[in-house]
C-alpha cells in the first residue's frame, strides 16, 4: 500500500506530511513512557534492552512486508504492522515502529515516494495503530482473560486496521487525487481488495502475538495493566502468568532469547523466504492500474538507488540480489530502530534525572 509520488497532488501531500510530523513528535513523548514502563523490574530490563526489543519489532515488520501472499486474482497484500507493533511495544512506539520502516523503504529501497511519504506514515503508521489499539484494548477488556482471547482479540484489531487504512487513503485521494476518477469506484475497489488483505495481515498479527505470549507475555505491550490475571494453559490447565510486578530470576528476565530468536527469523524471512513472495500487484497498485490512477505516478526520486526494488545493484542473480537486499534491509531497520529507541529512553531518564535534582518549587 505504499503510495508512489504523483497519487495525490502537492498540497495534500504536504498537509499529510504535517500530520505525520505531528503525530510523530506526539509520539516520540508518549514511546518514552511505553519504554520507561517496559523497563521497570519484572518488565524486561532498561533502555539497553527495551530498545532493541523495539528495533527488533521495527525489522520484522520490514522483513514481513517483503512477503507479498496472493489475495485474489492477479492481486496481493503485505503487512501493514500497525496493529502488531501498537500490540507488542504500545500505539506510541509502534507509530515510530512503522515510520522508521516506512523511512528506510522510501530512502533506501524507492519503496513509496518522497512527497508521499507523509501520505503513507498516515494511511500505514498512525491510521492502523490508532484503529488497531484502540480496537484490541477494548477486546481484551470484555473477553475472558486468556491466550486466546488476546490472541483473537489481536486477529480482530488487526483485520479491521487494514481497511481502515483504505479508507483513510480513500479520503485524502477524494481530496487530493490527480486523476478524475470516480471516488465512488476507487472506494469500493480499495475497501473491497483491503478486507482480503486484512485476512493475512490479522492472521500473521495474531500468530505472532500467540507465539510471543506463549513464551514472554511481560513482553506484550497490550496484556499489561488489565483487571485480572493473565491466563496460560499449562499441561492442559489454565494458570495465572508470572506477575509482571515482581522481580524475575535473571535468566527468566532477560529477553535476549526472544531478541535472538526474532533476529534470526526476520533475517530468514527477508533473506529466504521472500524470494518465493507473490510476484503480484498489491492492492493500491492494483485498483490504480485498474482505475488509471497509476498514469499519474513519477519516477521516483531515488530510483537508481543501489538497493531500488528490494535488489543490490550489480548482482546479477535474482535470488541472491533480493536475498542480500532483505539481509541489509533488516539489519540497518534493526539498528536505526533501535537507535532511535535508545534515544528516546535515553531523553526520558534525562528527564527524570532533571525532575530528581530540581529544588521543590522551582521550575524548568
Amino acid at each position: 500500500m505504499h503510495a508512489p509520488d504523483g497519487f495525490i497532488d502537492v498540497p495534500v501531500s504536504a498537509a499529510a506530511g504535517v500530520l505525520a510530523a505531528g503525530a510523530i513528535a506526539v509520539s516520540l513523548r508518549g514511546a518514552r513512557r511505553e519504554l520507561d514502563d517496559t523497563a521497570r523490574p519484572g518488565a524486561g530490563g532498561g533502555a539497553e534492552r527495551t530498545a532493541p526489543l523495539a528495533g527488533l519489532v521495527a525489522a520484522f515488520i520490514f522483513a514481513v512486508q517483503m512477503l507479498n501472499f496472493p489475495v485474489a486474482a492477479g492481486t496481493s497484500g503485505h503487512l501493514l504492522g500497525g496493529a502488531l507493533a501498537a500490540i507488542l511495544v504500545g500505539p506510541y512506539t509502534g507509530v515510530l515502529c512503522v515510520s522508521v520502516v516506512l523511512l528506510l523503504q522510501s530512502v533506501l529501497f524507492a519503496d513509496g515516494g518522497l512527497t508521499a511519504l507523509g501520505v503513507n506514515i498516515t494511511t500505514m503508521a498512525i491510521t492502523t495503530t490508532v484503529v488497531a489499539y484502540a480496537l484490541f484494548r477494548g477486546l481484551v477488556k470484555v473477553l475472558p482473560r486468556s491466550r486466546r482471547s488476546v490472541t483473537a482479540a489481536s486477529f480482530v484489531a488487526a483485520l479491521v486496521s487494514v481497511p481502515a487504512s483504505a479508507v483513510v487513503f480513500t479520503l485524502l485521494y477524494a481530496v487530493g487525487g490527480t486523476t478524475d476518477v470516480s471516488i465512488g469506484k476507487v472506494a469500493g475497489a480499495m475497501v473491497g481488495v483491503h478486507v482480503l488483505i486484512g485476512l493475512g495481515e490479522a492472521a500473521i498479527t495474531a500468530l505472532t502475538v500467540g507465539a510471543v505470549i506463549a513464551v514472554r507475555p511481560d513482553l506484550v505491550h497490550g496484556a499489561r495493566g488489565l483487571g485480572q490475571k493473565l491466563k496460560l494453559r499449562v499441561n492442559g490447565e489454565l494458570v495465572d502468568a508470572p506477575e509482571t510486578a515482581e522481580p524475575a530470576p535473571a535468566a527468566a528476565r532477560s529477553p535476549r532469547k526472544v531478541w535472538i530468536a526474532g533476529l534470526v527469523t526476520s533475517l530468514l524471512l527477508a533473506g529466504f523466504v521472500s524470494f518465493y513472495a507473490s510476484a503480484n500487484p498489491d492492492g493500491l497498485e492494483k485498483v490504480a492500474a485498474d482505475h488509471g490512477i497509476d498514469k499519474q505516478a513519477e519516477e521516483h526520486a531515488v530510483a537508481d538507488s543501489p538497493l531500488a526494488d528490494y535488489g543490490v545493484k550489480d548482482v546479477d542473480d535474482a535470488r541472491l540480489s533480493g536475498g542480500l537486499a532483505g539481509v541489509i534491509g533488516v539489519g540497518v531497520t534493526v539498528v536505526a530502530g533501535t537507535g532511535v529507541f535508545w534515544a528516546v529512553r535515553r531523553r526520558r531518564a534525562a528527564d527524570e534525572r532533571a525532575e530528581d535534582t530540581t529544588p521543590a518549587g522551582t521550575s524548568v
